[in-house]
């Protein structure tokens, strides 16, 4: 009974060392983006719009997790993506599509980003001539059953066929249950788009865009709220610039 007793204890032991370790081998989302953030990768000019942009809160309101596959569509120049690739390195997956030149060519070619992958390369950006809008043209982003599809602040810069076309490859790209995370700056609802109020989109229209490509709103946050933009200048504008209001809504690919 002696000996069944040791081997009961050193056989317990063992198991609570080897669970403590696999645990440590996974990290929260929390401890992925604050080391995200702290990373050389990221300059001056990144970490200028940490305070404004809220990265940890905005990927916690949405529900992002380390060991989901993810897709970034339009990562512009990379600043969401040298946080979000990192996140989910070690046990899950980022793809970015739609608009990856920039950081093709540089971020994903420096260390740690190895894992990062390109999707849909075919992809097409343009506009008419005369047109302050882009057109998409794309049928696939050659990817499925993903966890979570993201964009932030790149609704806006589309037509409506850009818009619906972004809307429908990332609904086949999602699982279900997947979620659809959209960021942009707010337009008023139904006001004429000027050259003054350009580079904003109405929330209640991307709901229902966005929606009719098949996807449920899940919720919206007030994190990027800000009450001294008065919706009326263009995102560029010195008064506003850097401090939008922004609308920042989650939707589901129904289970």
């Amino acid at each position: 009974m002696k000996l069944a007793h040791n081997t009961l204890t050193i056989f317990t032991a063992a198991s609570l060392l080897f669970a403590g370790s696999a645990f440590a081998a996974h990290h929260s989302l929390k401890e992925n983006v604050q080391a995200a953030m702290k990373s050389d990768i990221r300059g001056p000019a990144d970490t200028a719009r940490d305070a404004n942009r809220m990265p940890l809160e905005t990927l916690t309101f949405f529900g992002l997790q380390p060991k989901m596959h993810i897709v970034e569509l339009i990562p512009g120049g990379g600043w969401y993506t040298k946080i979000l690739a990192p996140v989910v390195a070690e046990e899950g997956q980022y793809y970015a599509a739609i608009g990856t030149s920039n950081i093709t060519d540089k971020l994903l070619k420096a260390p740690g980003f190895e894992k990062a992958k390109v999707l849909a390369e075919d992809a097409r950006m343009w506009r008419e001539e005369g047109d302050r809008l882009y057109s998409i043209e794309l049928s696939s982003l050659d990817v499925t059953n993903l966890d979570m599809v993201l964009t932030f602040r790149n609704y806006h810069n589309f037509n409506e066929q850009g818009r619906r076309n972004m809307n429908e490859v990332a609904f086949a790209a999602l699982k279900p249950g997947g979620i659809y995370a959209v960021v942009d700056h707010t337009a008023r609802h139904n006001e004429p788009e000027t050259a003054a109020n350009r580079r904003r989109v109405d929330p209640v229209m991307a709901i229902q865009e966005i929606q009719q490509a098949g996807f449920v709103l899940v919720d919206y946050s007030d994190l990027h709220y800000r009450e001294a933009d008065e919706l009326k200048y263009e995102v560029g504008e010195k008064s506003v610039t850097g401090q939008t209001d922004r609308w920042t809504l989650k939707f589901k690919k129904p289970d």
